[in-house]
């Protein structure tokens, strides 16, 4: 694995994301916090060409309210619109990452479990690839909560911190008919709990497909 810095990193999750289908169309976002701060993609680009110079450095002690400490090179970028989102992983549980998913997968989860788009909780049980969510086994109940979506991004954050704060075990949070915010101890666990999360949503919805029992 390269050693790259953190503004680089976020530069190739975005990359990797949208190989992924989980960033097409400008979707999707990436933070990663160090000793130096919050480093944060901007808003509304093509995520596959995001360079280093064009990630954000935000204030790492800031963390009710963005602080921006460097801007992008690029006078024009905005830093993303999931900033108060991404405040919330590190304010309410220390992360060191914080990703966000446009897959098609947790989108169509979500209205599986919720049809209306309606806040609710898509859950699963039984599958080996909830190992690789922190401190679950395969035999337990996983639990995510829905949100209801809105018209701007930034307005989901007291609703995601108020489902946080009810599931303090869940290191995740899918919002109806948008996609997935997930988080973890540093960039590596948050991108497998959302690879692990991908397929628990994938399996899931084939499953119903297929009319098995879920």
């Amino acid at each position: 694995m390269p050693t790259l810095g953190s503004p680089e990193r976020v530069a190739e999750l975005c990359r990797w994301m949208y190989s992924r289908g989980w960033a097409t169309g400008t979707g999707g976002g990436i933070s990663i916090r160090d000793d130096q701060g919050i480093h944060v993609a901007p808003s509304g680009v093509q995520k596959e060409y995001i360079e280093a110079e064009d990630v954000f450095l935000l204030d790492g002690q800031s963390l009710d309210r963005p602080k921006i400490l460097r801007p992008a090179a690029d006078s024009t970028l905005r830093v993303s619109e999931c900033t108060p989102l991404f405040l919330n992983a590190y304010r309410m549980r220390a992360a060191g990452a914080c990703l966000h998913s446009h897959s098609l997968w947790a989108v169509l989860a979500a209205r599986l479990a919720s049809p209306s788009g309606a806040p609710g909780h898509f859950t699963c049980e039984g599958w080996e690839m909830q190992k690789g969510l922190r401190a679950r086994g395969c035999f337990e109940t996983i639990v995510v909560p829905i949100l209801a979506n809105t018209p701007r991004e930034s307005a989901l954050s007291d609703t995601m911190a108020a489902a946080m704060a009810a599931h303090p075990e869940v290191d995740a949070i899918l919002v109806a008919g948008h996609g997935l915010y997930v988080w973890g101890a540093d960039w590596i666990q948050a991108k497998t709990q959302a690879e692990c999360l991908d397929y628990l949503f994938r399996a899931t919805v084939e499953a119903h497909r297929l009319g098995l029992p879920r």
